[in-house]
């Protein structure tokens, strides 16, 4: 069962979080925004009188929950979207953001745009693009999406430290209807721990070497907001690659602060069991272990709709659809790739036939993949980026020559 840690969704939706964080009770609006939404809709979180401030997020207690890091944890705070031109709102330290609405089956037909105050210089940002059909998530029919606690919502934008934010969400006509319910997570990424990646190992079989792989402990995971339990599939036939779409304005050095809090928005805004993603890679070609179970296990992720299952999740930390992809990130893709393709006895440059469990191919199809391909090979969506997703034959061939099976 999936249904236990995330039954405390609704606390976006207007009740107190278990961890001790408070979001702002939704106003009557929401239900008028349902059916009035030819008109954008503002982020608003005014009173009658005063400056528009969500709630904080009430620092976790140190050593206060088992499997929580150390340092400050960071949270997760929601803001109600409403029709209407509002003042910006004053939100307190935030570093990632997303839209998030209760039906994962709804879509975000329009566009949304965002933009926030830096809190080092007060400058503000552009009006920036949030996508609003990332199509990752867990698999029709899977046990994670059987617990009625995922939601829909748009992919999440790095914006670096912040205060301030104002969004808008135009539909795409002007009948079109909105998601209901929908509202603005913000993500405090907390601190960073100390350490490195976890050893290369010997190959095994036909395995290339594991590579560098920076753990969940390394990155400063708080364990206690994902489900205990690991899923499983049997075999990892396929590697989609991807890309987090959460902007390229971020250092190396920033890259965990970005990882815990895509973490958070999977688990706490999404109400996945975890992060979705099996791995991630920085722009400087550092590794990063992404859902747990185990980085040499065949862990079932939420990364491609419809092919979770016998397959691994990479996503490049950063957007690709006009920015070249570093060569430093490549070459980690193609690291991984063989080494985790190889476990399994397969060619990095092959194709294998996969059968889809709902999505882009409706149920039951047949569809002849490549064993490294993008997200937007089994999905409906843009992901990897045109600019990644044009790299991947050279991604192919890299990982075939790392495994000894280049032809």
């Amino acid at each position: 069962m999936y249904g236990g840690k995330h039954s405390d969704w609704p606390v976006l939706f207007g009740s107190v979080h278990d961890h001790g964080m408070r979001v702002l009770v939704i106003s009557a609006v929401r239900a008028v925004c349902a059916t009035l939404c030819g008109a954008a809709l503002i982020l608003s979180t005014v009173p009658a009188a005063g400056t528009a401030r969500a709630h904080p997020v009430r620092p976790a207690q140190a050593g206060g929950q088992p499997g929580s890091p150390a340092g400050t944890a960071g949270g997760i705070r929601a803001l109600p979207l409403t029709l209407g031109t509002a003042p910006v709102a004053e939100t307190g330290p935030f570093s990632l953001l997303g839209i998030v609405w209760p039906d994962a089956g709804q879509e975000l037909r329009g566009e949304a745009r965002v933009r926030t105050r830096s809190a080092e210089t007060g400058e503000w940002s552009p009006w920036r693009r949030l996508d609003a059909h990332p199509d990752h998530g867990p698999d029709h029919g899977s046990a994670e999406r059987a617990a009625h606690t995922v939601h829909g919502g748009t992919a999440p934008l790095w914006t670096g430290p912040a205060d301030a934010v104002q969004v808008r969400v135009r539909p795409a006509e002007p009948d079109a209807r909105l998601p209901q319910g929908m509202r603005l997570a913000l993500i405090d990424p907390g601190e960073d721990a100390p350490g490195g990646g976890s050893p290369a190992v010997e190959p095994r079989g036909r395995a290339a070497p594991q590579p560098r792989i920076t753990s969940r402990a390394d990155w400063n995971a708080d364990e206690s907001l994902r489900e205990p339990e690991f899923a499983y599939t049997d075999s990892v036939k396929t590697v989609f690659v991807h890309h987090t779409e959460t902007g390229n304005d971020y250092g190396c050095a920033e890259a965990p602060a970005v990882i815990r809090s895509i973490y958070r928005y999977h688990t706490e805004g999404l109400g996945w069991r975890d992060m979705g993603y099996n791995f991630l890679v920085d722009r400087c070609g550092t590794l990063y272990e992404g859902r747990a179970g185990g980085v040499d296990k065949p862990v079932k992720g939420a990364h491609t709709l419809g092919f979770n299952h016998n397959s691994a999740g990479v996503a490049v930390i950063g957007t690709f659809s006009r920015e070249e992809v570093p060569q430093e990130a490549e070459d980690a893709v193609a690291r991984l790739a063989a080494w985790k393709l190889g476990m399994y006895g397969g060619d990095p440059a092959g194709t294998r036939e996969r059968t889809s469990t709902g999505g882009k191919y409706p149920k039951g199809t047949v569809v002849r993949l490549h064993t490294v391909s993008g997200h937007r090979d089994g999905s409906e969506t843009d992901c990897p980026g045109d600019r990644l997703h044009g790299r991947l034959p050279a991604i192919r061939t890299a990982a075939a020559a790392l495994a000894g099976l280049q032809k």
